[in-house]
């Protein structure tokens, strides 16, 4: 069963409190800060993070199932850390990117 974590929205606008990551080549807003769970997200040129991530909205689902969840999907960003006890991953469904979280408690 998914439940809705956040919202991610691309936007070419520095934000106020965005952190960034390296890896991706991304400055991101803290979305646990934001009273309606807004994620900014501002990539630089070169990030390797699929067109339609850097450019469309995004609705990011928690799961208890990761590699479940995944399958028989069109996964445009293969699970990954995406932070400390969180495994993400990225799928495509109904034109949109779809963020899949699993949170672990390791």
């Amino acid at each position: 069963m998914r439940k809705i974590n956040h919202f991610g929205v691309p936007t070419t606008t520095p934000q106020e409190g965005e952190v960034y990551v390296e890896g991706l080549k991304v400055w991101l807003t803290d979305f646990t800060q934001s009273e309606n769970k807004i994620e900014y997200l501002r990539f630089e040129e070169g990030s390797w993070m699929p067109e339609s991530i850097q450019k469309l909205p995004h609705i990011a689902y928690e799961v208890e199932d990761l590699n479940e969840e995944l399958k028989g999907k069109k996964v445009i960003v293969e699970p990954m850390e995406g932070g400390e006890n969180l495994m993400i991953a990225f799928i495509e469904e109904e034109g949109l990117p779809i963020e899949i979280m699993q949170f672990t408690n390791n």
